[in-house]
């Protein structure tokens, strides 16, 4: 699959705070902007910024898609992670129920009622 299309496996049973266990849902870049999006209207938190998704301006212009691109989504990657990793680890947004689907649900319902859920301790 493209880099823009790649997804990132989730593992929230990493995270104290969900008790998910081996619950690993998949999420496209479109996802992770969403939720940034909601934590930045709805909690208190300064919500870091996701990298970047224009990976063709990286690409020389040549018509293979060569390392560049196989380097640009690793870095992504690793944004992403560092991104969802600052997020889940902020106890304001802990308890932001936009986090909680974004962990857990399967599907992702943009149509969600924002607000708070309980901590789970």
């Amino acid at each position: 699959s493209s880099g823009i299309n790649a997804e990132w496996p989730l593992r929230p049973g990493n995270l104290p705070i969900f008790r998910v266990q081996e619950s690993s849902v998949r999420r496209r870049y479109s996802d992770f902007e969403w939720l940034r999006t909601e934590l930045d209207r709805e909690s208190k938190i300064i919500v870091p910024a996701l990298p970047g998704k224009a990976f063709k301006k990286m690409l020389p212009f040549r018509g293979d898609d060569g390392i560049f691109e196989d380097e640009f989504i690793e870095e992504r990657r690793q944004g992403i992670e560092a991104f969802i990793n600052k997020v889940a680890g902020h106890p304001l947004a802990q308890n932001e129920r936009c986090l909680h689907i974004f962990l857990t649900e399967p599907v992702i319902d943009k149509n969600y009622v924002p607000g708070k859920v309980r901590s789970q301790h």
